[in-house]
Formats: structure tokens, sequence, C-alpha cells
């Protein structure tokens, strides 16, 4: 008699709920209040680096794409290493020394979940990939 097979599951992107009594369960938080956060931050179509300047785009999808992709090519070197918005200082060689707390792990953001089919423009994507791939950190 042979055995079930194994199942190996993925680490996802869940939606970080902000309700009474909403837990993260095993999931990560990675939203803007925790070290992982994305200091580029996102109203409408309107997206605020952390210098405070702004972009306006066609749609919040746009914002949210282009966010995310600054923060990655942030992680990649782009910029300087920390970032202050407010009282909180963003610093990359934190973010990147703690990347191994994420390998294998649920990650909540409070950012809107895709619906089927479209990407998934979060940053929390962004860690999902180099979590799994630390190799692909090009600082």
């Amino acid at each position: 008699m042979s055995s079930p097979p194994t199942v190996s599951s993925q680490p996802t992107r869940i939606q970080r709920k902000r309700t009474k009594g909403w837990q993260a369960g095993s999931a990560m938080i990675v939203d803007r209040g925790s070290r992982y956060g994305n200091p580029w931050r996102i109203q409408g179509t309107v997206l605020i680096a952390p210098d405070g300047t702004i972009q306006d785009l066609e749609t919040p999808e746009a914002a949210r794409k282009e966010a995310s992709a600054r923060y990655r090519d942030w992680l990649d070197g782009e910029g300087p290493d920390t970032y202050s918005v407010g009282r909180k200082t963003f610093d990359r060689r934190r973010v990147l020394s703690s990347l191994t707390r994420l390998k294998g792990r649920d990650l909540a953001c409070t950012c809107s979940l895709p619906r089927a089919g479209e990407p998934d423009d979060c940053h929390a994507g962004v860690f999902l990939e180099l979590a799994a791939h630390p190799e692909r950190i090009t600082t």
C-alpha cells in the first residue's frame, strides 16, 4: 500500500485586516509598521516617494505596481541605505539581513489581494520571491 503524495505548500500573501479579533496566525506581518515596510506610499493614484515627491499615475493598480518596483530597486541597492518618513526609519540593511526570517512563511500586508489572474503588485510579493531565492539579491 502506497502512502498518499505529499503536498508542498508555497508561502502566500494574505491581507492583513485591522478589524477586532483578526489574527495573522503563523504569517509574518510585513506592512509599513514592520521592519519590512515599504517607504513608498500610495494614496489613490498618487505615489509618494520617501523624500515627499509625488507622481500621479493613471490607476491605483499602476501606483501599486510602481511602489513595488521601486521597493525592489531599493533592496537591489538603488538609493540610500535608509529613508526616514515621519517617525519611521526604513533600513535596507536591516531588511536584507533578516530575509531568512521570511523563508517558508506566509506574509501579511494591508494591500488588497488581486483577483484571479491579476498580478500581485505588493512589496510582500517581492519578499516571497527573495525569501525563496536569496541568491537573487544583487547588493
